[in-house]
């Protein structure tokens, strides 16, 4: 009998046959059957997401797609739309479902509202921005699962869109209540999801909610983060460099062990830098420290040096006499950071090793800030190595934003189009290189 061996992430067999074609062709219930005959066959590409479909897979015409979006975007005090990039990301995943002769019904939380509808957080907000974008009028229901919003959905017509309310005004969404999700599922004939910043939540709208669909799939969106992040973990040309910034290392911990067998450089800066020197015997002042990780520190060091990973340090700090915007500033080495003094920001021997170690990079994973980028006195760190990314990227590497504070950074300089690719999700990225599971991801298969 044969045996296909699919590579990771390219879905490519070392054979082109039949059953390959099944698979470009998106014949998934046959592939899957056709796997589960066959003795010895190796797959080495995640199954979920071998057979996922896509939007590119399925003809909406006449049908009502009910699409979970990601439009948690900051409003300003007077409730607009200051950043509007995580709209405009699915955008031609809405084009496509239109241009196809189908109808959108939109879901999608914002913000944190604690107990039940809060102005503040009303999807109303981002109206204006769609239509902009899209192209066409939005249709607004005031309650997710209120009867007027069922009226509208059933009444839609092809080519026409309607917005939910925030679905976090019901808490049983965080929940992932089956009855809740159910109810959603009512307003679409499709689900797709192209909210990859919650595929890494169990919510009803991200996950519960696929199971009452037969045809169901990504968006471009989702498509393009799962891709992306697969040319990083498993198609990383060499020499790969991972930057890890941010306040702490326990939120990092878990990425940081799992690309320690990845990568050839990994880049510690941030607040999170701290705790390395403080474990390591060094004065860090005010510092942010986290004194139950001064061990993990000891012990990521070891592991770095054990697998042939060059760790690099920053080994000088902008230091200031307070959190503060107008503080008083200073550069200092980081083993020995006055007393009363606090790093707010990598210094300027730290800028200059870290963006030669990036600019000779071939692929390069960002996530996290280097400092306390919203303040000007502490952004040149971060500025720093944005630039650096940018030169390597145009010399050829592949260079993903993992989402978060980094992609904000990024945004900030007016650096969006000039690296490979900007995440719009930095948890769920994150548990994506974790190896861990993605439900909302999970949901598609």
């Amino acid at each position: 009998m044969s045996v296909i061996v699919f590579l990771c992430g390219s879905l490519r067999p070392l054979r082109f046959n039949a059953f390959y074609r099944k698979v470009r062709k998106g014949i998934h219930a046959e592939v899957r059957r056709e796997i589960e005959s066959k003795e010895n066959l190796i797959i080495l590409a995640p199954l979920n997401f071998l057979f996922m479909k896509t939007v590119n897979d399925i003809n909406f015409k006449g049908k009502r797609a009910l699409i979970r979006v990601d439009f948690n975007v900051p409003l300003d005090k007077s409730f607009n739309v200051t950043d509007d990039n995580r709209i405009r990301a699915t955008i031609p995943t809405l084009k496509k479902i239109l241009a196809d002769g189908g109808s959108l019904i939109l879901m999608s939380h914002l913000g944190r509202p604690k107990e039940g509808p809060e102005g503040k957080y009303s999807l109303k907000h981002t109206i204006k921005t769609t239509e902009q974008l899209l192209g066409v009028p939005v249709k607004f229901a005031s309650d997710c699962i209120g009867e007027e919003a069922f009226e509208l959905s059933a009444a839609l017509k092809p080519g026409e869109v309607l917005l939910l309310e925030n679905l976090r005004f019901y808490n049983q969404e965080e929940k992932g209540d089956l009855a809740f999700a159910e109810k959603l599922s009512k307003h679409g004939d499709i689900y797709v999801n192209d909210a990859f910043g919650t595929a890494h939540r169990a919510h009803a709208s991200t996950t519960i909610v696929a199971q009452f669909f037969k045809e169901k799939c990504a968006g471009y969106v989702m498509a393009a983060e799962l891709d992306n992040a697969k040319k990083v973990i498993e198609k990383a040309a060499k020499p790969f460099t991972a930057i890890m910034g941010g306040a702490k290392i326990s939120d990092k911990i878990l990425i940081i062990e799992k690309l320690l067998d990845k990568v050839d450089h990994l880049i510690i800066g941030g607040g999170m830098s701290y705790t390395f020197f403080k474990a390591l015997g060094g004065q860090i002042g005010k510092s942010l420290v986290e004194e139950d990780k001064l061990g993990l520190a000891k012990e990521l060091i070891q592991k770095a040096k054990s697998k042939g990973v060059e760790l690099h340090l920053p080994m000088d700090s902008i230091i200031a006499d307070a959190f503060d915007a107008n503080a008083n500033t200073d550069i200092s080495l980081n083993n020995g950071i006055k007393a009363d003094w606090m790093g707010l920001d990598i210094g300027p021997q730290a800028r200059e090793v870290f963006a030669k170690v990036i600019e000779d990079s071939k692929t390069i994973l960002w996530n996290g800030p280097m400092g306390v980028f919203e303040m000007e006195k502490f952004e040149k760190g971060t500025k720093a190595v944005a630039e650096a990314v940018v030169r390597a990227t145009g010399k050829g590497a592949f260079s993903l934003i993992g989402g978060g504070d980094s992609a904000a950074a990024v945004a900030k300089f007016g650096f969006e189009e000039k690296v490979s690719y900007v995440s719009t999700g930095g948890g769920a990225l994150l548990e994506y290189f974790e190896g861990k599971v993605l439900p909302g991801v999970k949901a598609l298969e």
